[in-house]
Formats: C-alpha cells, structure tokens, sequence
C-alpha cells in the first residue's frame, strides 16, 4: 500500500539527495538529457506552496514530484489554464521498475479532478523513447516534440532540446485508482 503526502521543509536535504541520484542515473544511461542542479529556493518555494509531493510505501519515500497549475513557458500556445503539470519525478533508486509512474497518474488524476482541472501533463526533453513509452503506458498521450521559443529563465536543460509533450484528457478519461 502506498500514499502520498506533501514534502515538508524538513524535507528538503532529501529531495535534493533524490534529484542529485536521478541526475547520476540519467549520466549512467548517456543517451538523455541530465537534469542540472536545479535551485534551492525554488524548491523551498514550492515546498512553503504545497507544490511538491512525496510518495511513500512503508514509510520510506519511494518516488517525488512537483506540481504546477500553469506552464506557458514551456507549453507555449498550447497552455490551456486548466491542468495540472507534473514535473521533476525522482524516483528513489530501490523503488525503480515499480510503476511509480502511474501512482502518480492514479494520484494526479484524483487531485486535478479535486482542483477542477481538465487535463494532467507533463513533458521530457529530448528523444529518449524508453521514457517516451513509459509514459504512454501509464496513461499519457504523447503530442510530440517542440522546440521551446524561450526557455531563458528555466532550469538548465530546456537550454539545449526539445520538449516532449504529454496530457491525458480527463473530460474523456476513464479513472482508475490503484
């Protein structure tokens, strides 16, 4: 059994030590976009707004993620108010493999429908089609991939590839909980 619940401040050490082993996992792998040190205030930020998210099982967090209500940045002309974005999931390295992914899903569809959001997305960068089917088989339709027009003032890696664009449609979903 799983349940989620959000990061506190006193987590904040532990999510970066997650971030810093998803970035050696993605350096390992040698074929994907590694994430940078991404900024702490910014995270202590969206920790104090409630907007990151931890999943635990027994306890022991398994996987987090950050959430954002709005993404224009990176999804552009496309940005349509009512979604919730899911971004930054780290998952921890014992939990891999495990479907953490679509606990997430399963998560976030419950929250945007709660938030009276239409849609859950996310994006990726670059052409890493492991990750590309990944997501598409938790639930995700994959809309393709785009170069961003301004990416100045996101963390590093929108820099240097296109964005992969992910939603699913929860007007015409069916729902499922784990």
């Amino acid at each position: 059994m799983y349940r989620v619940a959000p990061i506190q401040p006193e987590d904040l050490d532990m999510v970066f030590e997650l971030y810093a082993a998803a970035a050696q996992f993605q350096r390992e792998k040698k074929e994907v976009v590694v994430w940078p040190e991404f900024d702490r205030a910014m995270v202590q930020t969206e920790i104090e707004q409630g907007r990151q998210y931890k999943l635990l099982i027994d306890d022991a967090v398994a996987c987090i993620w950050a959430i954002a209500f709005n993404d224009a940045q990176i999804w552009e002309h496309r940005e349509n108010n009512s979604s919730v974005y899911i971004h930054r999931i780290a998952t921890a390295a014992s939990f891999r493999g495990q479907s953490m992914v679509k606990k997430i899903v399963a998560w976030g569809q419950h929250y945007a429908l709660e938030n009276n959001k239409t849609h859950l997305r996310l994006d990726t960068l670059g052409n890493n089609t492991k990750l590309i089917d990944h997501y598409q088989a938790a639930g995700f339709t994959f809309l393709g991939m785009f170069p961003l027009q301004n990416p100045a003032g996101l963390p590093l890696h929108y820099q240097t590839a296109p964005a992969c664009l992910f939603e699913i449609d929860l007007t015409t979903t069916t729902h499922h909980n784990e």
